[in-house]
């Protein structure tokens, strides 16, 4: 618990100097590292494909798709890009007959465009004007929802909520989830309002709060139904006492995304 707790303790101010201090080149730098990341643990780490040069393809369209994502790229390059990628599996598909599983390929596929794509919401945001408050919002309902349930899990939790996938996790916590980020997100909506002029909407805040919350717990159980079948405990062990970037980062694989959609339709703070 102590070196989970340092751990946090260092690298989340150092997370957010990243995204918010510095300019979008250096989110769009964190993500891609955090991309390839992801693609070592999910086919190398969880065993889908331990293929050599399936890894570094991966690697290399995980790279790619942040490189569009940052530098907003035609919808050309990004086809492009996905083609490029396909062609090389299936040629490495031909090439070994039986060897290279079909499962594998498709690991490849989530792992080098999927992933990339889910997390590279976090450069398409930051690149938007004042895309670091909404960059900021990705986070929070990625760690109060967790936090928010853990909390309300211990004090209330009696009925399982997942107990195959996670046993700890219950209805009673994932009810104090929600209602702690919608709390969290609307007192965030006042602090951008109050300090910072921005009109905001507290009915979309609200509705922001309950997807986002909903999302983050989707991400965490997706994640956590992979590792069962991988029949793993962590995809890594680069940050200790939390795993690796997807064991720290599931939810924001599904928030950050979420966000994006919904800063794009329905805004609840503009200036």
């Amino acid at each position: 618990m102590k070196t989970r707790i340092l751990v946090a303790a260092i690298g989340l101010p150092l997370l957010l100097l990243i995204v918010l201090v510095l300019p979008p080149v250096g989110t769009a730098i964190l993500v891609a590292a955090m991309s390839i990341l992801a693609a070592y643990e999910l086919l190398i780490g969880a065993g889908f494909c331990k293929h050599p040069r399936i890894l570094v393809y991966a690697c290399l369209a995980a790279f790619a798709v942040c490189l569009w994502s940052w530098l907003e790229l035609s919808r050309a390059i990004g086809m492009i890009t996905v083609l490029l990628f396909l062609c090389a599996l299936f040629g490495e598909m031909l090439a070994s007959h039986t060897q290279l599983s079909f499962r594998a390929v498709c690991a490849a596929v989530f792992a080098g465009l999927v992933i990339p794509y889910l997390l590279g919401a976090l450069i398409r945001l930051r690149v938007m004007e004042d895309g670091k408050f909404y960059v900021l919002l990705v986070f929070v309902l990625t760690m109060i929802p967790d936090s928010g349930a853990y909390f309300a899990g211990r004090a209330f939790g009696k009925h399982k909520l997942c107990p195959v996938i996670s046993p700890h996790k219950t209805v009673e916590g994932a009810i104090g989830g929600v209602a702690a980020t919608v709390i969290f997100v609307v007192l965030y909506a006042l602090v951008m309002q109050l300090a910072f002029g921005f009109k905001v909407n507290y009915l979309l805040a609200v509705v922001y709060g309950i997807l986002g919350a909903g999302a983050s717990m989707l991400g965490d159980l997706t994640f956590s139904v992979i590792k069962r079948q991988a029949q793993i405990k962590d995809y890594g062990n680069l940050l200790p006492g939390h795993g690796g970037i997807l064991d720290r980062f599931d939810s924001t694989t599904v928030v950050a995304p979420l966000v994006e959609v919904l800063i794009l339709l329905i805004p609840f703070a503009v200036k």
